[in-house]
């Protein structure tokens, strides 16, 4: 139980069996939590055997302690963590003490989560690779193909607009638009992202696309490069108006969420990852490229298992005040 007025007792964990210490009493007028626990696999070095924490600490602000007090210069590193459920502690303005999980069993979990990057670093690193890719494809095109001294066709032209707009737009939304409820995420993710989009929607798309030999510079088709563009800009321009509308629901540096409506929010959980989609639909049709086709597939796995995730937080957090969806992403299919 958390009682007030008593020190915070941090101990650490040996051999997966933790030290007990016994809990003494405080002069301070904070002291909420009986332990925090160092967990085994990532343990956080140099964990001070007390602490003091005040009774109204968010976790933001009990890992700030944590921090200082381990001689870790970066915050962020830190993870706390639901000593039931294993879950992390994801609202960074939520006090401690409001954790039922954290209240009951008198203990949070600790973890070292090692290197970390601020996540608006991370978005404009993965999506400057398929704009980088794509113009240096483009520009060595006579060294790359046979034959590759050639104009482009206006397809392949459409389509290199196309690709390079959608990754524009999501540079300015990530500048000015999103508001992230964490502040990073583990530095190793910077790589792994990056590798999906500069590897499959920057480079094999592109290598595909502004071959001599690809569809798209072979087969004229303009009433197909007008339902693609079309389909295209609708897409695009219905998911910038879903991503200003869940801007608006939250401050800046926020974790609240609310119930969003309109702007397809009464078809499916995100109707985003369904306009995300339809403009990548519009690109396919306009290049008629199958490296396309593998990329929005993958992403859209992905996608799906996101969108099944905040249906379920939805349902969790406002019970029947939220409208259950059956459909996540996609109208009729996902």
């Amino acid at each position: 139980q958390l009682v007030p007025n008593e020190i915070c007792i941090l101990h650490r964990q040996l051999n997966s069996r933790p030290e007990w210490l016994p809990r003494r009493r405080s002069s301070s007028p904070a002291a909420m939590l009986n332990d925090v626990v160092a967990a085994p696999k990532q343990p956080v070095r140099r964990l001070p055997a007390s602490l003091d924490v005040p009774s109204d600490a968010t976790v933001d602000d009990l890992k700030m302690l944590i921090a200082r007090a381990a001689k870790i210069g970066d915050y962020n590193r830190i993870g706390l963590f639901d000593p039931s459920t294993k879950k992390t502690l994801k609202n960074r303005r939520a006090r401690v003490a409001d954790e039922p999980n954290v209240r009951a069993a008198g203990e949070v979990l600790v973890k070292d989560l090692g290197p970390q990057v601020a996540w608006k670093t991370v978005f404009l690193v993965e999506y400057l690779g398929p704009i980088l890719m794509h113009a240096l494809v483009v520009a060595a095109r006579p060294y790359i193909y046979a034959g590759g001294d050639g104009a482009m066709s206006f397809t392949q032209w459409l389509s290199f607009g196309m690709i390079v707009a959608h990754f524009v737009k999501r540079e300015l939304e990530t500048l000015f638009v999103h508001k992230f409820s964490a502040n990073t995420m583990p530095a190793f993710n910077i790589v792994k992202n990056s590798i999906f989009y500069w590897a499959l929607s920057g480079l094999l798309c592109a290598y595909s696309i502004y071959s001599p030999r690809s569809l798209a510079a072979k087969a004229h088709l303009p009433v197909v490069d007008a339902v693609g563009t079309a389909i295209y800009l609708f897409g695009e321009m219905g998911n910038a108006l879903v991503h200003l509308y869940l801007s608006s629901l939250r401050s800046t540096g926020g974790t609240e969420r609310k119930i969003p409506s309109g702007y397809g929010f009464a078809l499916v959980t995100c109707p985003n990852y369904m306009y995300e989609i339809l403009s990548w639909v519009g690109i396919i049709l306009a290049s008629r490229d199958w490296a396309v086709v593998v990329f929005i597939s993958v992403g859209a796995a992905q996608m799906y298992a996101w969108a099944r995730g905040k249906e379920s937080a939805y349902r969790k957090e406002f019970g029947d005040k939220y409208k259950k969806k059956r459909f996540v992403m996609l109208p009729g299919l996902l």
